[in-house]
């Protein structure tokens, strides 16, 4: 793929954010321990919000803007995390309470979201060595229907993969028949589509993970399907045409494959990882392990010496470290003053994960509980696709096409998102209307960790 320009940061700048940054950090939770003084003490206020989330939202307009500055994104979220411990050692909270609570429901909720995204990471990397893909380019229409498969494809194959496995996948593809040129549009819907997949899936989407293992059932966030098919009916043919006018497919027939030339012990792999998850999601609400356990026995098919662990890299670590730190950092905000669960919050739930990330933001909802989780998923997933940054799947698409970082060309080619994400949401409303329920741990649970009054 199209390989970015390296920007370089100077060394003094990379000296600050290694060594200054973490020192000022750490020196800011000294003293507002020392502050503190072990006493209760009111949640500090600006201009009457409370500072947690002033934190919490500056933190996140620092990652929608970090290419502008070129911070990591890992970067911002570690100092938010510890900014916002260091308000809390100044609130008196009883921070190991909140840790061990309901049987340490916090730490292993964060170990769990870590495996994911790592073995989630590596399963991906053996699904594109099966090669079991390589044979669609044979089957494209030549004409707009050609792009419309391909993004119907990736909506069906990001059901059972994770979205930004087939957000990646549908791009490399789109790549090849495509000749490179790809409109911003075509890759918005893409993202769009991998999301909308994703949405009525336990394992298509990390945030529909996020509350399968908080205690929904899969047939919790099956209707999102509804909103899917709404959603799909206005962006599959628009970006196709978009991009069958821009450039035509160009398809190789005798360089292609079929469907059988599939490399199927890594396609086991695969199967394995995704049987695990749901098995070990059912009998330890620990899907995590099942994944690698899978990953584990995956590896006699191919020899663990051929499974594809380069895939966790460098990268996928900063990453896993970027959502973990925002997700602790979501733990500990106050939801009761969120707004009350109901359908108009929710879908507008939707347009703030366009601009935040949509995974702290989960996480925040499934503190306050009470949702419809099948609008819900839908509203954080598709909705991130609103912009680039919005999703972890726009983040990882965008990071091999360079030209999709531009924020206003995804606003203004990729339109129709926003349309059939409203056509989406108000189609799930009226036909399956709002089932709000609690799911199978308690409502508000983070509100006992604060001793703190007030807060």
């Amino acid at each position: 793929m199209e390989q970015s320009p390296v920007v370089k940061t100077p060394e003094p700048v990379q000296g600050v954010r290694r060594f200054l940054l973490p020192f000022i950090v750490i020196t800011i939770m000294v003293l507002g321990k020392l502050i503190g003084n072990n006493t209760p003490h009111e949640a500090l206020k600006l201009f009457g919000i409370k500072v947690d989330f002033i934190i919490f939202g500056a933190a996140l307009v620092m990652i929608a803007l970090k290419e502008k500055h070129h911070i990591e994104p890992h970067l911002i979220a570690v100092p938010a995390l510890g900014i916002e411990l260091a308000h809390h050692l100044y609130m008196g909270t009883d921070l190991l309470g909140h840790m061990t609570h309901n049987g340490y429901e916090e730490p292993l909720q964060l170990s769990n979201i870590g495996g994911l995204l790592l073995g989630f990471a590596l399963m991906a990397a053996c699904y594109e060595r099966s090669e079991q893909g390589d044979w669609l380019p044979a089957i494209l229409p030549d004409d707009w229907k050609g792009p419309a498969v391909l993004l119907c494809f990736v909506t069906v194959l990001s059901v059972f993969l994770d979205n930004i496995a087939a957000a990646m996948i549908g791009g490399v593809i789109a790549k090849k028949v495509f000749h490179g040129r790809l409109t911003v549009g075509f890759l918005a819907a893409i993202v769009a589509c991998s999301n909308a997949g994703g949405a009525p899936s336990v394992v298509g989407d990390t945030t529909t993970t996020m509350m399968w293992i908080a205690g929904a059932s899969p047939l919790d966030v099956l209707h999102a399907g509804v909103g899917t098919l709404g959603a799909l009916l206005v962006v599959v043919p628009f970006a196709a045409r978009q991009q069958d006018k821009h450039q035509r497919i160009q398809k190789d027939p005798e360089g292609a494959k079929s469907f059988w030339d599939t490399k199927w012990s890594y396609l086991a792999v695969v199967v394995w990882a995704l049987g695990g998850c749901i098995a070990a999601n059912v009998l330890f609400d620990f899907p995590a392990i099942g994944v690698w356990v899978g990953l584990i026995i995956g590896g006699f098919h191919v020899g663990f010496a051929n499974l594809p662990f380069k895939a966790i890299g460098r990268e996928q670590l900063k990453g896993a470290i970027f959502i973990l730190a925002l997700m602790a950092t979501a733990s500990l905000m106050p939801v009761k003053e969120l707004p009350a669960a109901s359908w108009p919050v929710t879908m507008g739930h939707g347009f703030v994960s366009a601009v935040f990330d949509n995974i702290p933001l989960t996480k925040l909802c499934l503190q306050q509980d009470g949702y419809d989780w099948g609008l819900l998923a839908f509203a954080v997933g598709f909705g991130g696709s609103m912009t680039w940054f919005g999703s972890s799947a726009g983040v990882a698409l965008c990071n091999e096409f360079e030209q999709g970082k531009n924020l206003f060309a995804w606003l203004r080619q990729g339109w129709f998102i926003p349309v059939g994400y409203v056509l989406g949401f108000l189609l799930m409303v009226g036909t399956m209307g709002w089932q709000p329920h609690n799911l199978k741990k308690p409502a508000n649970t983070s509100a006992t960790m604060v001793v703190a009054p007030g807060h």
